[in-house]
């Protein structure tokens, strides 16, 4: 009898234990800040202000658009 009540009170402590542990865990769906978004002056194409290139108030997705936009 002696043994069934340890392995219950086992059972419980175990069972606490993970619970508290699922409770302390972090969320994952935390939001995430978005980047503003602008357009190629030249092809259009929508990218993260971060990764773009300005150049004369414009805008552009890589060197070569830029070039070729500001040459004509």
């Amino acid at each position: 009898m002696s043994r069934l009540l340890f392995l219950l009170a086992v059972v419980v402590v175990v069972y606490l234990l993970l619970r508290s542990f699922r409770k302390q865990a972090p969320k994952q769906d935390s939001p995430v800040a978005a980047e503003e978004m602008v357009r190629c002056a030249q092809c259009g194409v929508h990218l993260p202000k971060g990764e773009s290139i300005k150049a004369g108030g414009n805008f552009y997705c890589s060197d070569a658009h830029r070039i070729e936009h500001t040459s004509k």
